[in-house]
């Protein structure tokens, strides 16, 4: 079940690596996540489908998975430290960006799952990542 958080493991980490030259990492991570929410992308919360719906809330209710995608996040955290340089400041920005990828996709899988569409959603959740993303840089 899980294997759906699985596939995109090291996800923010290949982003930063395969960015384009001249272009900051956080720049790079904030088109993906567009990107994304532009594709309703279920890892970005901003799906309706009703079982990818039934998914998220059972992986959000269920402490043994809610547990094991905790341990995902923290093992893309270490690797987009990796990519992201040496030292304090590479782990406090992958925490950072991290933390604004799964507050975002949480706040987007609420709207939805308090009974909005995937569209009527997606332009608040677009606002909503440009100003948390803004923050970054």
């Amino acid at each position: 079940m899980l294997h759906r958080f699985a596939d995109h493991q090291g996800e923010a980490a290949r982003v930063v690596r395969d960015r384009r030259s001249g272009i900051e990492p956080v720049t790079a991570l904030h088109r993906h996540f567009r990107a994304g929410l532009d594709r309703y992308d279920p890892v970005t919360g901003l799906n309706d489908h009703p079982e990818v719906v039934a998914f998220h809330r059972l992986v959000f209710t269920t402490p043994s998975l809610a547990g094991r995608l905790t341990q995902y996040q923290l093992d893309d955290e270490a690797a987009l430290a990796d990519a992201l340089g040496d030292g304090i400041q590479a782990r406090l920005r992958a925490a950072q960006v991290l933390a604004v990828q799964r507050v975002l996709a949480r706040t987007n899988w609420q709207r939805i799952a308090d009974g909005r569409t995937a569209h009527d959603v997606q332009p608040e959740a677009v606002a909503d990542a440009d100003q948390a993303f803004s923050h970054l840089h």
